[in-house]
């Protein structure tokens, strides 16, 4: 198989590379050999927002989706067919700023100004879903606007003049002619289609991206140990932070029939192309007590990029998808060349980053069942609100038949090598009723499931006494024996809300 150009929309015009390395950065290539260095570099992990650029590609309609994503972590060749936007491209064609950077003039969002290029292409993506929404004059949500900076950090303005820029864009006239016309960036990503897989390799590395399933599949099958690259949120940090040789690389951001969802045999079938911003607005139509573990999910350029399927595949013991997934019974769909088969969530991990898959099979698809428990609760505790690592993450679920419990699962991230389920809490739960002596009974029992460990993040006797308190929370938002507590929604409380709402 021959080698490929990467070929890709930017500055207004088809961009080819043709002798970069495979997992060179796109924040590399924009500022040492585009030369456009208004995006900056700050963590290199995908964490601090500095390198924020926006991708556009084709959607389903035929019309272009722009999604902010981390430049850090991603590498060049996923860049092939589609569209990247930067800072220097918001200048429109008289010179005049775009509404957004007006705003953010205007509001005094900006000081020392290193942090403002991400800002402002956070905003800019939101500025063209609002756009393409609703029409220009409609100030977005400000909940809508704090959730698009949760992957911005800022340390010397604050955020209170960059909300009121997001709040203020709106507002200022439309941008006229300039290089960032979505139809014809769309006409300009018809002409880059390809029909085939994509093939890209220098210096012996090479990068495969199939278009189908069973391309994928075929590859993987001639070469096991290939890598899968999905969104780059993880893998990306290996090369960015540990240095490390990747090897072949076989990307999914292309596979188109794995990246659809579908309700199938009373569950919802998420494909593993399938990012996480888009499973979890699925999952979160099912289930909605999901929502503030959705938008505590990294930050949203990470859910722009990452996948659901490679977070499942990767089996972080710290990642916030497995509890939340396993205590709703989903299954995992394997593949292997042409052959399928469906394992329960939890017996996919076997240790630490160790799990069932055999020699060329890989995560194809999840299935989590439509019908949810009786009660379902998902909570995370993190040393900030949005963006942070889990010290703990807790998913409950009940089913109880008159008064007594019938059905029990209680899953734990960050309490153990694998994320895992507390068998004898939920032995201590199933035919008792729900009372707090039930309730204080399971608590007690975690102690024989789990065995936490210090680490930066949290001490092992912080783990253990969170975990148990979490599960008294679930209690006293789900008892029928007395007025069930509200479910707090923290979201809201954190955008000036004094009241709580309940989800029960």
């Amino acid at each position: 198989m021959e080698t490929q150009t990467i070929r890709f929309y930017h500055r207004g015009k088809v961009t080819e590379v043709a002798d970069a390395p495979v997992t060179r950065t796109v924040l590399q290539y924009l500022r040492e050999d585009a030369r456009c260095t208004g995006t900056k570099e700050g963590c290199a992990e995908g964490d601090c927002g500095a390198c924020t650029v926006v991708l556009g590609e084709l959607g389903e309609n035929g019309q272009v989706e722009f999604k902010a994503v981390n430049s850090c972590i991603q590498f060049l060749p996923t860049l092939d067919g589609r569209a990247l936007i930067t800072v220097e491209d918001l200048r429109q064609a008289d010179g005049a700023l775009h509404p957004v950077q007006q705003a953010m003039v205007e509001c005094h969002g900006s000081q020392c100004g290193f942090c403002t290029p991400g800002f402002v292409m956070s905003l800019w993506a939101l500025y063209q879903q609002k756009s393409a929404d609703a029409g220009t004059g409609r100030a977005p949500a400000r909940e809508a606007i704090c959730d698009a900076l949760t992957g911005n950090l800022c340390r010397c303005t604050g955020y209170r003049p960059i909300i009121e820029a997001g709040q203020r864009m709106m507002a200022l006239p439309a941008p006229q002619a300039s290089k960032l016309d979505p139809r014809q960036i769309a006409d300009t990503l018809r002409s880059l289609r390809r029909d085939g897989t994509f093939h890209y390799s220098t210096a012996g590395q090479h990068f495969y991206a199939p278009r189908t399933a069973s391309a994928f599949a075929a590859i993987k099958a001639a070469e096991p140990g290939v890598r899968i690259l999905a969104g780059s949120t993880d893998v990306g940090l290996w090369v960015t932070k540990q240095f490390r040789e990747l090897g072949n690389l076989l990307y999914v951001g292309q596979v188109a029939d794995l990246n659809s969802i579908e309700q199938v045999d009373g569950a919802v079938e998420i494909g593993a192309a399938v990012s996480l911003e888009r499973a979890y607005a699925a999952l979160n139509a099912v289930h909605p007590e999901l929502e503030e573990l959705w938008k505590r999910f990294a930050s949203l350029p990470i859910r722009n990029a990452g996948t659901l399927g490679g977070n499942i595949a990767n089996g972080s013991p710290i990642g916030d998808s497995m509890p939340a997934l396993i205590a709703l019974g989903t299954e995992v769909v394997l593949q292997r060349g042409e052959v399928r088969r469906t394992l329960a969530l939890e017996d996919l991990y076997l240790a630490y980053q160790k799990t069932a898959m055999a020699e060329g099979e890989f995560v194809a698809a999840l299935r989590v069942p439509l019908a949810g428990p009786q009660h379902f609760r998902t909570y995370k505790l993190s040393k900030r609100f949005d963006e942070d690592i889990s010290a703990v993450c807790a998913a409950f679920a009940l089913t109880i038949e008159g008064d007594v419990i019938r059905h029990a699962r209680v899953a734990f991230g960050g309490m153990a090598a694998t994320p895992k389920r507390g068998a004898n809490a939920e032995a201590a739960l199933v035919g008792q009723p729900w009372t707090e002596a039930t309730a204080r009974a399971a608590m007690s029992a975690l102690a024989q499931d789990f065995t936490p460990l210090s680490d930066m993040r949290s001490t092992a006797a912080y783990r253990s006494r969170g975990a148990a308190n979490l599960l008294y929370r679930f209690w006293l938002e789900t008892r029928a024996d007395a007025l069930p507590a509200a479910a707090v929604n923290v979201r809201a409380i954190g955008a000036g809300a004094t009241t709580a709402t309940a989800t029960a």
